[in-house]
């Protein structure tokens, strides 16, 4: 059995804590909404960092808010070894163990030591939406994409439930480019 959902492109951004959003932007600062992403709750900000690796740095770099309890980092894996950083592919919050980067901002630097990932794909899933697909949080299925020149089957594809998610796969912009996908899509999970 089949079901068709949204598939985005996810592309290079970083999540900050609230300690180095001030250290970055200044002491007091409070991220800029500048439009909402489908994930409700989730938005983009009109603040913008630089990443710097071992090798050179990524400038212009989107910020998504609300903050979070740790300073996350997710580029494609071309990103990082763009700029010499050996991103590993993790769920979104799992950090524990990754490779660290330097961000800079108008007001100061931060070094974090862990927080750079290649995230892992996924489809964002509310609970009804996924009994309604026959699936569960942490389910792993394959997700196809079909596109006029390039479309391609993912597997490997984790599935993540929660009350606070909407219906959306996200690929990082190497799997997006490798089906040629024109923005956004959609898919077809596929258990």
């Amino acid at each position: 059995m089949s079901e068709k959902v949204l598939v985005e492109i996810s592309a290079r951004h970083v999540h900050l804590s609230k300690e180095h959003l001030e250290v970055l932007f200044g002491a007091g600062h409070e991220l800029t909404h500048k439009k909402d992403l489908s994930q409700p709750g989730q938005y983009a900000c009109e603040e913008r960092v630089t990443v710097r690796g071992e090798r050179g740095e990524l400038k212009n770099v989107s910020i998504l808010g609300p903050t979070r309890s740790a300073t996350q980092v997710e580029l494609s894996l071309t990103d990082a070894r763009t700029v010499g950083i050996k991103a590993l592919v993790r769920e979104s919050g799992d950090i524990a163990g990754t490779n660290g980067c330097t961000l800079v901002g108008p007001c100061g630097e931060v070094v974090i030591s862990e927080g750079v990932i290649a995230a892992k794909r996924h489809v964002h899933l509310d609970p009804a939406t996924a009994a309604l697909h026959g699936v569960e949080d942490k389910q792993i299925v394959s997700l196809k994409v079909e596109t006029a020149d390039r479309s391609l089957t993912f597997d490997d594809v984790v599935i993540r439930v929660s009350e606070k998610f909407a219906p959306a796969a996200h690929l990082d912009t190497d799997e997006a480019n490798a089906a040629a996908i024109p923005g956004s899509c959609m898919g077809e999970i596929i258990k």
